[in-house]
């Protein structure tokens, strides 16, 4: 139990880091070039613009501090992986913003805020955290490092020759 607790509070610190890039991003081009005035899917474009660079920087968190033990030597395939639970989030996210946006009509910038880095970010969190945990760094992952025993400390054990 522990060990979950810490693994979420790493997640939890590694996606606060994520969380300041996400809405920074998300409010500066919300606000300027992306403002509604502009372009009227402007905050769902910021959004997505917002968040894409938000995850590459949560897997970089994930895979190296949160999920250390577990990340797999096949990068590529690891951030593929990555990146599909995190689009899985996004839509979370921007669903809540949509519905607020357009299907409420709420369209202040405090309203599309709400909607995606609250609402959305909730429902999203719980998302990423359970797809990240048990299939994108799942211990039961070939090539994880929580996988082998050399990962986990534990001598890998060496096969005995047969006996004739």
């Amino acid at each position: 139990m522990r060990a979950l607790v810490t693994q979420f509070g790493r997640f939890g610190a590694v996606g606060l880091v994520g969380l300041v890039i996400d809405v920074g991003v998300f409010n500066i081009l919300r606000l300027t070039v992306l403002s509604p005035e502009a372009l009227h899917e402007g905050p769902v474009i910021a959004k997505i613009i917002s968040t894409s660079l938000a995850i590459i920087a949560n897997w970089l968190g994930n895979r190296y501090w949160t999920f250390g033990k577990q990340r797999r030597p096949h990068w590529l395939l690891e951030a593929l992986e990555f990146a599909l639970v995190s689009i899985g989030g996004l839509l979370i996210a921007l669903g809540c913003l949509w519905v607020s946006h357009y299907a409420l009509g709420f369209t202040s910038v405090v309203a599309d805020n709400i909607s995606t880095n609250v609402v959305g970010l909730a429902l999203g969190t719980a998302f990423r955290f359970t797809f990240y945990r048990l299939w994108v760094f799942g211990r039961h992952r070939p090539g994880s490092g929580a996988h082998t025993g050399a990962a986990a400390g534990v001598a890998p054990r060496v096969p005995l020759p047969a006996a004739d």
